[in-house]
């Protein structure tokens, strides 16, 4: 449930002591503290290695990859993004970031606008907010019917079956962060100068929402999660974890030549959770 017990000014450049000192543990978040930064940076240049070895074999096998980065607003799905194609060749890896659709657009099938954006031969694209507006921010923000909304979480897994069946390698990220650490990186945002741009009139109408939210993504889990596209749930609170996490499950489902076995199966599950296993153990707990 959202708590409601600490007021929240994000014009004050005070952030409450209650708040800054709960953000990290707050959601059930596993750890206390963040994975040692020396250890980070060597785990991370090493799996943006491994991603060039992934780039190599899908541009020889002709193969394609596509993920949809999911989570509430600051939960880190564009820096998840950027560290992923940081060293990846720009042609062939690109990041799709939608804006609010056109009145043309409206008048299409939902889907169309996403599904021109899906990988070609030897691609990655990795989506930053996907057609799962339709599930979580546009529900809950007014932007589409209850009817809407329906009709998707019944197409989407259609539609997913399709990506998957044409041969795309497919994943589904959820990267959950807890309210007190979106709290306080919103308040971060705030006070930034160079990430004001970060915090939208959503972003401020989102903090007194957070049970909306909740339901919603509990909705969207429930409907969506299959066996040919499941969700992958990336407990986010500490971003240098989720980051490695991402890549490393993208890595450990493609087999390419040289892959580091050692390094890319050595994935936290504390972290990285099915959506079965984050329902039953965690939602209570938020």
């Amino acid at each position: 449930m959202a708590d409601q017990s600490i007021p929240l000014d994000l014009d004050n450049p005070r952030l409450p002591k209650q708040i800054e000192d709960g953000a990290f543990e707050s959601g059930n978040f596993p750890y206390k503290k963040k994975l040692d930064r020396k250890r980070y940076e060597e785990t991370l240049l090493a799996i943006q290695i491994e991603l060039v070895k992934l780039q190599s074999h899908l541009q020889t096998k002709g193969e394609r990859v596509a993920a949809v980065f999911e989570g509430r607003d600051a939960a880190g799905k564009g820096g998840s993004i950027r560290r992923y194609l940081n060293y990846l060749n720009p042609r062939h890896n690109r990041t799709i970031a939608l804006s609010k659709p056109t009145h043309q657009e409206q008048g299409q099938w939902y889907f169309q606008r996403y599904a021109q954006h899906l990988p070609t031969s030897g691609e990655q694209v990795l989506f930053d907010r996907s057609w799962y507006n339709r599930a979580v921010v546009e529900p809950v923000m007014g932007f589409c019917s209850a009817e809407q909304t329906e009709k998707f979480l019944t197409e989407a897994p259609r539609f997913e079956r399709m990506i998957v069946d044409d041969g795309i390698h497919f994943f589904k990220f959820w990267l959950n962060i807890g309210q007190h650490m979106q709290w306080k990186r919103f308040h971060a945002r705030r006070h930034d100068p160079l990430k004001q741009w970060k915090l939208s009139p959503i972003d401020r109408k989102a903090l007194g929402m957070w049970d909306e939210y909740t339901v919603a993504r509990d909705r969207m889990l429930t409907r969506t999660d299959t066996q040919h596209a499941p969700w992958t749930i990336v407990r986010a609170n500490d971003k240098r974890r989720a980051r490695i996490a991402v890549i490393q499950k993208v890595l450990s489902t493609i087999d390419y030549k040289g892959r580091d076995e050692k390094l890319v199966f050595d994935i936290d599950t504390h972290i990285v959770q099915s959506a079965a296993t984050f329902m039953k153990h965690h939602c209570a707990d938020e």
